[in-house]
């Protein structure tokens, strides 16, 4: 069998997955690249390459880890080594402008969004909108920079003020808040681009509307980060025989821009229609939620890691069916 190769730069997130292979005793080397050089005229190593590369490495002290995974990934690309999550997806991980383009181009609803460089050019936004926005950094994750603002002179004193928050690539997003009638979010997790499971995560303590005029909005929707808390187990649940919006469209998103592995997030707004806000292509699991439904992602994303590395030992015509994903019609 080949080797399964992990790149990343945050080595708790990658453990479970690791935890599986070697119960399985499949092979797999783990590349931690928040450091290292690349010499594109030798000749990567064999095997299957799984890139979990994060948006927000630089919180962690690595802040040019993206930019080197770029780079590693050019470079197994260019030897035609098969990479799950490669370029295209990279560069979607690491901007939100990226993937709103992605949205749009398979006709897939997001809130309306004003990209800003500059400080004047923030406040400016708000003049477009007819309601409350959201503030979120381009480059993100961990809900960087996710602030909620209900006029405009709000927006201004936070925009101008010391408590602004530029986002690593100094492209701030003002957004469209869209307000769900309930307090929810639906993630769907898809693996080998078919979807494995939707989970609900329940919101009422990260995105209900703040009476403030101003705040600061945490980020919910962390799988693994919120999901370690016992106190917020109860918030993550996997919904069984539930078919998302936009299913073939989110899959065609995936097949354009390379992504073998993500979890779309969604809203529903007053009038039950879905906005998709994030695209997660570093996607963790919840643990205590699979515990209660009975399922694993890390299981699966092990089956279809191990069959990619499987087949690359076999004749084309020998090559396995891949296994059909839970919940996938």
């Amino acid at each position: 069998m080949s080797t399964i190769h992990i790149l990343h730069e945050n080595a708790e997130w990658t453990a479970p997955l690791i935890s599986v292979l070697e119960k399985r005793g499949l092979a797999y080397r783990d590349w931690f690249l928040a450091e290292g050089s690349v010499d594109l005229s030798e000749p990567p190593p064999d095997g299957v390459f799984y890139s979990r590369m994060s948006a927000s490495s630089h919180t962690r002290g690595h802040e040019y880890a993206p930019e080197l995974t770029a780079a590693v990934l050019k470079w197994l690309e260019m030897w035609g080594r098969p990479v799950l999550n490669g370029s295209r997806a990279l560069a979607l991980e690491i901007s939100k402008v990226a993937q709103y383009a992605a949205l749009e181009s398979a006709g897939i609803p997001f809130p309306r969004t004003v990209a800003c460089v500059g400080r004047d050019a923030i406040v400016a936004a708000w003049d477009r909108f007819k309601g409350p926005v959201i503030t979120k950094h381009n480059r993100a994750g961990k809900g960087l920079g996710v602030r909620l603002f209900h006029d405009k002179a709000a927006l201004k004193d936070y925009a101008t003020g010391d408590a602004f928050e530029d986002s690593r690539d100094g492209v701030t997003l003002v957004q469209e808040y869209v307000r769900s009638p309930q307090p929810f979010i639906v993630r769907c997790e898809f693996i080998g681009r078919e979807l494995f499971y939707a989970v609900r995560v329940d919101t009422s303590e990260g995105f209900e509307l703040c009476p403030a005029d101003s705040c600061q909005l945490t980020d919910p929707t962390c799988m693994f980060e919120t999901g370690q808390d016992p106190k917020q187990a109860g918030k993550f649940e996997i919904l069984k025989d539930f078919r998302p919006p936009f299913l073939k469209r989110m899959q065609q998103v995936m097949a354009e821009n390379d992504i073998h592995v993500a979890g779309f997030e969604f809203i529903l707004d007053a009038a039950g229609d879905a906005y998709v806000y994030d695209i997660n292509t570093n996607t963790n699991y919840n643990s205590a939620a699979e515990k209660r439904a009975g399922v694993s992602a890390m299981e699966r994303l092990a089956d279809y890691l191990g069959g990619m590395a499987s087949d690359l030992a076999l004749p084309k015509t020998a090559a396995r069916p891949r296994p059909a994903a839970i919940g996938s019609r």
